[in-house]
């Protein structure tokens, strides 16, 4: 009996999901220092054929993701551990670029995939304080202080500064893509890098991902019927339910919008 078992496969499974960057009061999405621990338990299961990653994001911190990504990476390394990456309803934008962590990457043919690309988005309300007659006071040491103030009229030499900065970190997101996906990528039929985002169909058909499938079938066509997958997942503490359910209702609403707002991009 007991030989039976040790020939069993064994995979560590660790699912990411959820904005990426400190999301709300309570800061529910996934960062570095939520996930490092975890991780790096999964990494340490020594009889781990493999570490699978299930991620469902949209994106958020550009930070935060390489951050998740270099980790991932180093982990691997360190444990000579492979990693499989299945992508679930979304991995664009920075969930795409932790996606990249994985030296296979698969999704359901309906996934969205892709978003290389950076943004940045605000309001303009110069118009409304005029109208309800409200004047903006601003003082600043350094001149460079207000810039893209949004009680303020937009300067041109700012919005060349934002968009410098977009394009150091656009540059820094395809360098980890070509770095991982090398000459699977296919960049004869479309633009990879404009920030356009595809079905899991379409990606696998553009080199993004390497296949179509879900953790169960695949882990188990590559380790067998009987592979044993042991989860990793961040258990929410009584005490940080207790806070979520008596904190500000305001706060909570403003913070359910503005994820919404970053899901609603992709269609969910």
């Amino acid at each position: 009996m007991f030989s039976f078992f040790k020939k069993k496969k064994i995979v560590a499974h660790l699912k990411l999901s959820g904005i990426i960057g400190n999301a709300g009061k309570f800061k529910q999405g996934i960062d570095f220092a939520g996930q490092e621990e975890l991780i790096k338990k999964a990494f340490s299961l020594k009889k781990a054929a493999c570490v699978a990653i299930s991620i469902n994001s949209p994106g958020g911190s550009p930070v935060q993701s390489h951050l998740i990504y270099s980790f991932i990476r180093q982990q691997a390394k360190k444990h000579k551990k492979k990693v499989i990456v299945f992508a679930e309803d979304v991995a664009a934008s920075g969930g795409y670029l932790i996606s990249c962590a994985g030296d296979e990457i698969y999704a359901n043919s309906s996934s969205i995939i892709g978003s290389i690309g950076v943004i940045y988005s605000s309001f303009g309300f110069t118009e409304l304080i005029k109208k309800i007659g409200v004047e903006r006071r601003v003082h600043t040491a350094g001149k460079n202080k207000s810039t893209l103030d949004p009680f303020l009229e937009e300067k041109n030499e700012d919005i060349e500064r934002l968009k410098n900065i977009q394009l150091d970190l656009h540059k820094d997101f395809i360098d980890v893509v070509e770095k991982s996906r090398g000459s699977k990528l296919n960049k004869s039929d479309v633009e990879l890098f404009s920030g356009e985002f595809w079905s899991g169909s379409k990606a696998k058909n553009l080199g993004l991902i390497d296949g179509i499938g879900n953790p169960h079938e695949i882990l188990k066509d590559k380790f067998g019927e009987d592979v044993i997958i042991k989860k990793f997942e961040k258990s929410k503490g009584w005490l940080s339910q207790k806070l979520s359910s008596s904190s500000n209702q305001v706060d909570q609403i403003a913070s359910i919008l503005d994820e919404r707002s970053i899901w609603q991009r992709y269609g969910f």
